[in-house]
């Protein structure tokens, strides 16, 4: 049901949770992964997000994974930037010289696919989950990116029982639980949302955190 979900939330064009800029959060913490410039980055769901142009800019080669090929499409036409397209066995892989998106299932990716990235973002991936797949996507995600990978993860935080997501409100005591075993986890910052998505203003939630993590895998 979530694959038919966003494959249609993107067909219909119904994308709110595409931020029309790059994100602040990321701009601002960046510096804190101390990731050296020319090593790789994993976007997970990215969406046709702003932030892969920006972390290309800073250098790093980028490498993402999106489940609508609408989205991968409408991010290297919007940029400008031609690209091409090799099939593979399960994942369709758009990409010029410095940006490289898998299309298809996340879960498809294997570690050969993300190997050379040194860090991972992830501003809208967890949270788009619900709770029942946030542990398959986190073991996942720990189990294809090698020991070492610094990742910066930035959730929600809201009274959920007002409204449903996405997205979805992910905790600290979650973030350990998906996360801890297996890396050192830092909470770094949070703040106060300052634009809330409207089902939430209807919903009468008044307030959201947004809050960032940073992770780095140790086994």
């Amino acid at each position: 049901m979530e694959r038919e979900f966003w494959l249609e939330r993107w067909i219909r064009q119904e994308i709110g949770f595409h931020q029309p800029d790059v994100n602040p959060w990321l701009q601002r913490l960046w510096p804190e992964l101390a990731v050296p410039a020319g090593r790789p980055v994993f976007v997970p769901l990215c969406g046709k997000s702003l932030d892969m142009l920006w972390l290309a800019e800073q250098g790093h080669p980028v490498i993402g994974v999106e489940l609508a090929e609408t989205a991968v499409r409408a991010f290297f036409h919007e940029a400008r930037r031609p690209c091409r397209l090799e099939r593979q066995r399960h994942l369709q892989l758009f990409h010029d010289d410095e940006i490289a998106i898998y299309c298809g299932d996340f879960w498809d990716l294997a570690a050969m696919h993300v190997a050379p990235a040194a860090a991972v973002y992830d501003r809208a991936s967890l949270i788009a989950l619900p709770e029942k797949m946030r542990q398959h996507y986190a073991d996942h995600l720990q189990r294809i990116v090698s020991d070492g990978t610094r990742m910066l993860l930035l959730t929600l935080e809201y009274d959920q029982s007002l409204v449903a997501g996405p997205p979805h409100a992910v905790g600290e005591a979650e973030v350990m639980r998906l996360f801890g075993t297996r890396c050192t986890v830092e909470r770094l910052c949070s703040g106060t949302v300052c634009r809330l998505p409207p089902k939430f203003v209807e919903g009468g939630v008044s307030e959201a955190v947004e809050v960032a993590y940073r992770l780095t895998k140790t086994a």
